[in-house]
């Protein structure tokens, strides 16, 4: 068999072309240097209060960090931030997987841009509890609000704990609050316990549900009916605009056999579709009857006071957690009583119970 000729395929590199080299090697080490380079806390703040979105997500992923020597500088910039929040409207939205979550919040989203409103999109992605890896893809399902001038959407990863990232997520909210945001929608997983977290640190309450999906309610927990202070039927569109109807009426009458709430608001069901829009307008006309009806009440005020005072608790639970985790002598300690409680040597409350013995004795 012949040896394929060298001078022939379209592949071949000729000869006489050479390598490029880099030329300004210079610039390119400046480039490097600068994109390490952290802003101050001041840097940031300056930023945040001029509404750039830069300073806001490096501010965020500074929150977000698990690093002590970044909880500092993050409580720097919020504390900045304080007195330019609390000035948005939250809106939490929930549903399972596949109910159409982020093309409904693109939907919805837009339609208050166009009223002239700013928009800040904070969707926390569920993490895989085995590689820990987080797909972060509400930005390319939203391409349309992402887009948007008026619009700042920031996934997060759950990681392994709810109780942090629903900090963190608050937190965000004050940094957006204070960039100019004045809506702030926050998406949940949709599985788990991350809706009541999320209940904790919004205003309105929003559940999205689908129809054909056999027996609609008995895939949502009583909880979740509870908390939800408005329940949308997504997708009603084409075919399937009768059963959608049909699921409205269902929730409508399960709405009305669980307790009033305090705020004393008769949570209402409606339906839309995120494709068409149909139904978009009339959803927030819903939030801005429950808004007036908890301002005249001096509800909202109320709730907002309720959910610092519920958040002062988790944020010294989740500090003390991480206090506790970062500790020397607790990294080293914690493998050998894993390794111990694993040969049955000693029971887990045991263990448990030494190594905080030792924490607290440092």
């Amino acid at each position: 068999m012949s040896s394929p000729n060298k001078q022939s395929g379209s592949l071949h590199e000729k000869p006489e072309i050479s390598t490029p080299e880099i030329i300004n090697a210079a610039a390119i080490s400046q480039i490097q240097k600068s994109r390490k380079k952290q802003p101050s806390s001041d840097e940031l703040i300056a930023g945040i209060l001029d509404g750039n979105r830069t300073a806001l997500s490096r501010a965020i992923t500074l929150i977000e960090s698990t690093k002590p020597e970044h909880t500092k500088k993050a409580n720097e910039v919020i504390k900045a931030c304080l007195p330019l929040a609390n000035k948005s409207i939250r809106i939490g939205i929930t549903g399972v997987p596949g109910v159409g979550k982020s093309t409904f919040i693109e939907a919805f989203g837009t339609f208050l841009t166009q009223l002239g409103k700013k928009v800040a999109v904070l969707a926390v992605d569920p993490s895989s509890s085995l590689s820990h890896g987080s797909i972060l893809g509400d930005k390319t399902r939203m391409e349309e609000l992402v887009k948007d001038e008026n619009a700042f959407i920031r996934p997060s990863a759950s990681g392994d704990s709810l109780g942090g990232v629903a900090r963190k997520t608050r937190e965000s909210i004050i940094l957006c609050e204070a960039t100019g945001f004045d809506t702030i929608i926050i998406e949940t997983v949709g599985v788990g316990q991350s809706e009541t977290a999320v209940h904790s640190m919004v205003d309105f309450f929003l559940l999205l549900q689908i129809s054909g999906a056999g027996d609609e309610l008995q895939g949502i927990k009583r909880g979740i009916m509870e908390m939800a202070d408005a329940i949308v039927v997504n997708k009603a569109d084409g075919d399937n605009i009768k059963k959608s109807n049909l699921v409205k009426m269902e929730f409508n009458r399960a709405l009305h056999l669980f307790p009033s709430k305090k705020s004393t608001w008769q949570p209402k069901v409606t339906t839309c579709s995120a494709i068409t829009k149909e139904g978009i307008s009339e959803i927030w006309n819903t939030i801005s009857e429950y808004f007036q009806l908890t301002n005249d009440t001096g509800y909202f005020e109320k709730k907002r006071k309720e959910q610092n005072q519920f958040w002062i608790m988790e944020t010294i639970n989740e500090q003390l957690k991480l206090n506790f985790y970062n500790n020397p002598e607790i990294i080293s300690q914690l493998e050998e009583s894993k390794k111990a409680v694993q040969n049955n040597e000693i029971s887990p409350f045991a263990a448990a119970q030494l190594l905080l013995e030792k924490y607290f004795k440092k």
